[in-house]
């Protein structure tokens, strides 16, 4: 079992910032991406940013320039600076990761979601 925690969500003014951590845990032998993707009510879940192993990364043309993904493989976790903030930016930010558990089987998890609001 691999768990998924994510923190750091929160309101925050336009043109704000916030930074969205999220730790993995468990039975884990190594991880290959992780990623954030964000849902709106009614709407399907998006990709926002992604990050392999060796630190590649690709993001939705949305954020690009405004939000950097990074990770720390010793600890397990990726974050995700978001900066100049837009309303349209509001949403359950979720955090997703790939890889191998100790018993050399595939994983895939998703975290339980940390909601971002931009408002005024």
């Amino acid at each position: 079992q691999v768990q998924l925690v994510e923190s750091g969500g929160g309101l925050v003014q336009p043109g704000g910032s916030l930074r969205l951590s999220c730790a993995a845990s468990g039975s884990i032998f190594s991880i290959n991406a992780m990623a954030w993707y964000r849902q709106d009510p009614g709407k399907q879940r998006e990709l926002v940013a992604r990050i392999w192993r060796d630190g590649a990364t690709n993001y939705a043309d949305s954020v690009k320039g405004r939000f950097t993904i990074s990770r720390d493989n010793a600890k397990n976790t990726v974050y995700l600076q978001m900066n100049s903030l837009k309303p349209e930016d509001t949403a359950l930010y979720y955090c997703n990761a790939d890889g191998t558990t100790t018993k050399l089987t595939y994983f895939g998890s998703w975290g339980q979601g940390t909601q971002v609001t931009v408002s005024s």
